[in-house]
């Protein structure tokens, strides 16, 4: 024994105790179920947080990429009605650095109608240039879609909206706008046959079922808009930093406009996932403490079983440091084993959570993850490597801490009282 304890920190002799003391003997049972629980807890725990931290990473990547794919990241508004001179503004923005696009907007809320189907959209008048440089919208469309989309009387539909109304692409659809033709006896709607040149499909159900493209002239003439645009969009190489941006993009724009960041216009929505990530990463992480909780019951208990063992430890030699290693080794093998279980069951379940999520919707018979409500088709997980590193290590350290007072108890153990009382 006494040369045992010159071999290192862990010696052969207390990693063979420590895995003999986990396969517990048939009178030992209870105290090999519960190490089992605690193990599972902590895989399920670590593997529901990389999961549930992933799709929640996923969603809003994807709601990201769906809508600063659409939209501008910068808008340039007018400080009062329509933008004048949009063509010499739209030329400004685009001359400054950073700026990968820019092009004038024509937006109008109208009441669709086809097929005795009625629904509200949005159509957006946009030049034949610009939608095909809105890469987002312009490679889900079929080659001939924007040839005669510049004419006037087509426009592109969004394929929920196509869906609903039964339109295939060489269809028609009414639309109808509530500011039309001003009459002696007031304004009335107007009402317009378009064909449709193409359907397209982001993905984003809010925008593939209520989302009308239309040339920007046509648009200017249905919403009365001749001489101006609604506003100008801009859109820069990194989203991200689109803030440090504003001086430049504002001194361009010149006075009487107003620019508006995608932070602004969607911050409410982005503020709500961020609380919800935090809130749920704090109430999964309690799954990964209880089970370390788990672990120092299951020692505490083995350091009560095994009490006449550690006495005979420390007659023959063993220090007391030796004797709390002993009980490291056990409930940090448990840990480990659980945490690197929890790792691998959550990386293979992100990456085949679409699958899984199709499989478990055919075995129940319900919908999961409901395109109308989530505004996704699929259900995304995107891992990062941060957040799963951090998962891991927290893991591995409240694993770690939760063994420190059993072992510390078992190497306090008087070897005297131990076996007058064993």
């Amino acid at each position: 024994m006494a040369e045992s304890r010159k071999i290192g920190a862990f010696a052969p002799f207390e990693w063979m105790l420590a895995l003999r003391y986990l396969r517990a003997k048939r009178q030992e049972s209870f105290i090999s179920v519960i190490s089992g629980f605690s193990l599972v807890g902590i895989a399920l725990g670590v593997a529901t947080l990389i999961i549930v931290m992933s799709v929640m990473n996923g969603f809003r990547h994807e709601l990201l990429k769906s809508i600063l794919g659409l939209n501008g990241h910068v808008t340039v508004l007018s400080s009062g009605g329509l933008l004048p001179d949009y063509d010499a503004l739209t030329q400004r923005m685009r001359a400054v650095p950073g700026v990968t696009r820019a092009a004038p907007v024509v937006d109008g809320e109208v009441m669709a109608s086809q097929n005795g189907v009625n629904q509200g959209a949005v159509v957006r008048g946009l030049r034949t240039a610009d939608l095909q440089n809105l890469t987002t919208v312009s490679k889900t469309l079929s080659s001939g879609a924007l040839a005669g989309f510049g004419n006037g009387d087509e426009v592109i539909i969004g394929a929920g909206l196509a869906q609903r109304m039964g339109i295939h692409a060489g269809g028609s659809i009414t639309l109808i706008a509530p500011k039309g033709n001003v009459t002696p006896f007031g304004t009335t709607p107007r009402i317009k046959t378009y064909r449709v040149a193409g359907v397209f499909r982001i993905g984003m159900t809010q925008y593939d079922t209520g989302f009308i493209f239309m040339p920007l002239e046509e648009a200017q003439l249905f919403f009365n808009s001749e001489g101006g645009v609604s506003e100008v969009e801009v859109m820069v190489t990194d989203p991200d930093n689109d803030l440090a941006m504003l001086p430049g993009l504002s001194q361009a724009a010149g006075r009487g406009t107003r620019l508006v960041p995608w932070q602004q216009t969607n911050s409410s929505f982005f503020e709500a996932l961020q609380v919800e990530r935090n809130v749920m990463f704090l109430i999964l992480t309690l799954i990964i403490l209880v089970a370390a909780l788990n672990i120092v019951s299951g020692l505490i208990m083995l350091v009560k079983d095994k009490s006449g063992d550690i006495a005979i430890l420390r007659t023959m030699g063993a220090s007391r440091g030796a004797v709390m290693r002993v009980f490291l080794i056990a409930g940090a093998s448990i840990g480990v084993i659980g945490t690197l279980l929890g790792f691998a069951i959550g990386v293979v379940f992100c990456a085949n959570i679409e699958s899984i999520r199709q499989g478990l919707s055919r075995l129940t018979g319900t919908t999961l993850f409901d395109p109308t409500i989530y505004f996704l088709s699929k259900m995304p997980a995107e891992m990062d490597t941060g957040e799963v590193t951090a998962v891991v290590v927290m893991a591995l350290t409240l694993t770690f801490l939760a063994t420190l007072y059993p072992s510390w108890r078992a190497a306090k153990l008087d070897p005297v009282e131990a076996l007058r009382y064993g």
